[in-house]
């Protein structure tokens, strides 16, 4: 602050002013009134001096954080007008900080420029790529509503909706190296445990009616097949689907992705994926670990080399008979806690609600076989036909590996108690409609239902629906059990702890759709298909990366807990001299301040402060 006085007048008044800058903004204002001179004689012979002294004070206690300044307000004023067509808010958003402080590590400026140096671009790349990756975590919306609200950052940046259009086009051209660019800096942020990598396929449906045709490349003669296209989706929508691959360490953060049209088997992409993670990770030997619809027999061998190792699921139902007796036969079984034997017929007969019991309830029965021979084990491998078409064919050769399986007290009752209520579903579906009516759904419950036909010679048959007693026992037999195979020579229960941590790259699939909203998606072009996904997959790694550095320190905050936290950060702007925050604290703002050291946990900021830490990212 400093002195202001009109040196003109006789009698003039005194008053701090300070400057403030507020983005590309300097104001000045008269923020404390000292009196006139005439008034000031009173108490002292020399004002001006006695003003200077005060405003030394002021200073002073401003720059240790603690200051008073007087604010007018005029009850009448109206706001701005503006000629937009709706009023919007004036809060801006300070929670990206946290996520910038992160993204930082990154490097995407270099990145962006190396890409861009030869090219003649009025644009800021980085700029869009940071508020397109802060939109698609704090405020998921198109690419035209996002710009359309990026006045409600702090920032404010300045780039225009065909910029954005350009920068992913341009990020198209650079998929595979952008890739492999996130994943080496990725490195310097967390350290990142390549041990272990998950891998699994999701579909993300699209606002469209009609899939993609084949287009021919022009230049190279190559077809280029259409990416949104009707393939299978557990949600029965009849929309064109995209297909994407994901790539997961042990630590639960992305490495890397694909994507494919939709009517791609997921078999076949998971091979061509791994060959790219191994040129990012050369040299190096890891266990591929997925589920059993990506535990084919091509996949399984190409993991049995190279030093590689496989643990995938197994599914019971699918495996030889003669292997099914060998699950059923309640011999060998012993307690996955601690070695004993024991048998399934103890699992699944000793009083739970017993406190002595309480660990074996917790506990799993487990037994391991060795299957090297495996022709007759329920696999497949996609053969290539001389028209191109691929079909599968029973695989046939020698695959060392061996099959661990489980059985638990608690799984068993839990399946019967989803079947128990699926099948009270069946009987009122029987009471009350004709089950032919009902859509079909993901839990179908008219696979209870058995339909028979009865007729006599030259008459209309008369349909009748029973439930299926057959078919509830024989999926019964089943509950409870569980299987992963293997070509490790580990414990199992170090294998089962692997194979357990697979709900992690489901909840990278659950955070991308859900969280991040990354469909429906209105994209047709493919090359902003292909960036769209790019940039969710940006969201999806700077959200773990953060994730992942919370929990290093001690401190677990949920995905809607810590994106709330991020999204209600906001300030307003009081006068020009200080942002007041529109939030209180938390427990996961508590943490992140804590992880990062910015201090984003007052009342009241000075407008420096905000900007000084801008200009360290």
């Amino acid at each position: 602050m400093k002195l202001y006085f009109d040196k003109r007048l006789k009698d003039p008044t005194y008053y701090g002013q300070q400057g403030f800058r507020n983005g590309k903004k300097v104001t000045s204002k008269n923020i404390i009134n000292f009196g006139k001179h005439s008034e000031l004689l009173k108490i002292t012979d020399n004002p001006e001096a006695y003003v200077r002294e005060e405003i030394r004070k002021w200073n002073e206690e401003y720059r240790s954080g603690r200051v008073e300044y007087t604010l007018s307000a005029d009850f009448n004023q109206r706001v701005p007008h503006t000629d937009n067509p709706a009023s919007s808010s004036t809060w801006l958003n300070i929670g990206y900080f946290f996520l910038q402080n992160l993204m930082g590590g990154l490097r995407l400026r270099d990145f962006f420029r190396q890409k861009t140096e030869d090219r003649k671009i009025t644009f800021d790349c980085y700029t869009i790529s940071r508020f397109l990756t802060y939109a698609r975590i704090l405020d998921p919306l198109s690419k035209y509503a996002t710009w359309h609200k990026r006045d409600t950052y702090y920032e404010q940046p300045a780039f225009d909706y065909q910029h954005i259009l350009r920068f992913m086009d341009l990020l198209e051209e650079n998929y595979d190296d952008y890739l492999a660019w996130l994943y080496r800096q990725s490195n310097t942020v967390v350290k990142r445990d390549t041990s272990v990598l998950y891998y699994d396929c999701s579909n993300f449906y699209f606002e469209s009616e009609q899939p993609d045709e084949d287009v021919t490349d022009a230049v190279t003669g190559e077809v280029l097949k259409g990416m949104r296209q009707y393939g299978f989706s557990k949600e029965h929508r009849p929309n064109p689907i995209v297909e994407m691959g994901l790539f997961m360490d042990s630590q639960g953060i992305p490495i890397t992705m694909c994507l494919h049209p939709g009517n791609t088997s997921e078999q076949l992409t998971a091979i061509p994926l791994e060959k790219e993670v191994m040129k990012m990770l050369p040299g190096a030997k890891f266990i591929y670990c997925a589920d059993a619809g990506l535990g084919s027999y091509n996949i399984r061998k190409f993991n049995s080399m190279g030093g590689r190792a496989f643990i995938v699921t197994q599914s019971i139902k699918k495996m030889s008979d003669v292997l099914k007796q060998f699950v059923f036969n309640d011999y060998g079984y012993r307690l996955l806690s601690n070695d004993k034997p024991v048998t399934v017929a103890e699992m699944k007969s000793f009083d739970r609600f017993d406190e002595k019991n309480i660990k074996q309830y917790n506990d799993f029965a487990y037994k391991v076989v060795e299957a090297d021979k495996v022709l007759d084990l329920g696999l497949y491998e996609d053969v290539t036909l001389k028209n191109g078409r691929t079909v599968k064919r029973k695989a046939k050769g020698v695959l060392k590996q061996r099959i661990i399986i489980t059985f638990s007290r608690k799984v068993m009752e839990y399946q019967r108690a989803v079947r128990s209520r699926q099948i009270e579903r069946a009987k009122k579906l029987l009471e009350s409609k004709d089950p032919e009516e009902v859509k079909k759904g993901p839990n179908d419950v008219r696979r209870f239902l058995k339909r028979t036909a009865k007729t006599r010679s030259g008459e209309t048959a008369t349909v009748e629906y029973t439930l299926d007693e057959d078919k509830i026992a024989e999926e019964e037999k089943y509950d409870g059990y569980y299987a992963v195979a293997t070509n490790l020579q580990d414990p199992a229960k170090d294998i089962l702890a692997i194979s357990n941590k697979r709900y992690q790259i489901e909840e990278c699939f659950r955070i991308m759709k859900t969280n991040f909203d990354g469909r429906p998606v209105s994209h047709r072009l493919r090359e902003r298909i292909r960036a769209h996904f790019l940039i969710c997959y940006t969201a999806l790694l700077v959200y773990r990366l953060l994730e992942a550095r919370l929990d290093d320190q001690g401190t677990h905050v949920t995905a809607d807990n810590l994106i709330a936290t991020l999204k209600n950060m906001n300030v307003v702007n009081v006068q020009d001299i200080e942002y007041m925050a529109l939030y209180n604290g938390s427990e996961a703002l508590d943490a992140l301040t804590r992880l990062t050291m910015l201090p984003l946990d007052r009342l009241h900021y000075r407008p420096k402060e905000l900007n000084s830490m801008i200009k360290k990212f």
